[in-house]
């Protein structure tokens, strides 16, 4: 049962959507944050609280990752996503959207329902699902298994929605496989179309943005690479002002140089940062699996047996800290491209990523070396 009360964090260093931070309070009343006239007419009991030499900022939105805590989304089942939601939380991400991986149509519909009924109040919101297959291309599979890759079809993935009651948030696609602008063009508009593990070439990639896609899924990672006669899906993300671009920040995946070239082909309005971790994350080396393949994992790198990079290992606030830290990304366009483009990707800005009176009071203290001290989740204070 959560405590109704009113809380003022005051004295931070408070992250403002517009990118940049200024030092002001935050108010919370129960679950919600409010303005200043609304916390101060509450008749809540209340709580001040010093945040002298931390970052506020909102609770983060992992869009796009796999599992965590020897738990995957491909499990299927309550207990999986309660581990998965429970360690996000401690981690500072407030709201996810675990994604599946290529698989039997059968097994995704057994996911898409465990989702439809999930609720757990000790974790990350459960906001909905990231379908990342089977609609993909066999060249550029990566770690996805093969077997199980399907043509483009929007009956399926009506079928799936209708079984996770409407919570499929994005479904990625190939464009250059068959019938795949047909599809685009039938779920447009209904939820988030992102082009992924695609041997698409620019012109195709640009066909697939005016149909309706508006995602590119972990940039560079399973598409051609960016070249000056050959530009590809990357060139053709960067010239549609409505596609955004994941990226992801573990020193694994993407060069640093190639994180700020992105971040300068599209801006921190269009970058989204994201896990993509496996269920190896916050756990130790060893063997794992990710959608039915071995996966050996040593220190930050997971692998393929054929050496596949197979997703990621690490945290999306320690991939956020690693831009700022390593990378060269500055603070603001970093909380951006993990709290707020996120939210407003899958729609639901209206309740998350940025610390807006309305929206959920999802909060994060970050030091000056940008640990995480305290987590609000809903007004209730975590750690």
């Amino acid at each position: 049962m959560r405590q109704e009360r009113k809380r003022e964090i005051r004295n931070g260093q408070v992250f403002r959507e517009a990118g940049y931070f200024e030092r002001a309070s935050v108010y919370t009343v129960g679950e919600r944050i409010v303005g200043r006239e609304e916390y101060l007419v509450s008749s809540l009991e209340g709580e001040i609280l010093d945040a002298d030499g931390c970052y506020v900022i909102p609770g983060l939105t992992d869009i796009h990752f796999h599992g965590c805590m020897g738990s995957d989304c491909c499990d299927g089942t309550a207990e999986a996503f309660r581990t998965i939601a429970k360690y996000e939380l401690s981690q500072g991400v407030t709201s996810i959207t675990p994604a599946t991986m290529t698989m039997p149509e059968e097994v995704l519909a057994g996911i898409c329902r465990t989702v439809r009924d999930f609720t757990y109040e000790e974790g990350a919101d459960l906001c909905g699902l990231y379908m990342e297959g089977p609609f993909i291309s066999e060249k550029k599979k990566g770690a996805q298994n093969g077997e199980y890759i399907r043509r483009a079809d929007p009956e399926m993935l009506a079928r799936l929605q209708e079984a996770a009651g409407g919570k499929i948030r994005t479904v990625v696609v190939a464009p250059e496989t068959e019938g795949a602008m047909d599809f685009i063009r039938a779920c447009r508009g209904k939820l988030n179309i992102s082009l992924a593990h695609t041997d698409a070439d620019y012109e195709t990639a640009r066909e697939a943005f005016a149909c309706g896609a508006t995602e590119l899924t972990h940039l560079y990672n399973a598409m051609p690479p960016l070249a000056h006669r050959a530009p590809g899906p990357i060139g053709a993300g960067a010239d549609d002002e409505h596609c955004m671009a994941e990226l992801i920040c573990d020193g694994i995946h993407v060069h640093p140089a190639m994180v700020r070239a992105a971040f300068r082909l599209f801006g921190d309005d269009r970058i989204i940062l994201i896990s993509d971790s496996m269920r190896a994350a916050g756990m130790e080396d060893g063997e794992y699996d990710l959608g039915g393949q071995k996966v050996i994992v040593h220190g930050n790198r997971a692998v393929l047996e054929d050496g596949t990079i197979a997703g990621s290992v690490t945290s999306l606030l320690n991939c956020m800290r690693k831009a700022v830290k390593d990378m060269g990304i500055p603070l603001a366009s970093a909380v951006k491209c993990a709290a707020v483009n996120p939210a407003r990707a899958i729609g639901i800005l209206d309740n998350y990523g940025t610390l807006a009176p309305g929206k959920y009071a999802n909060i994060l203290l970050l030091d000056e070396e940008l640990e995480l001290k305290k987590v609000y989740h809903r007004g209730k204070i975590l750690k």
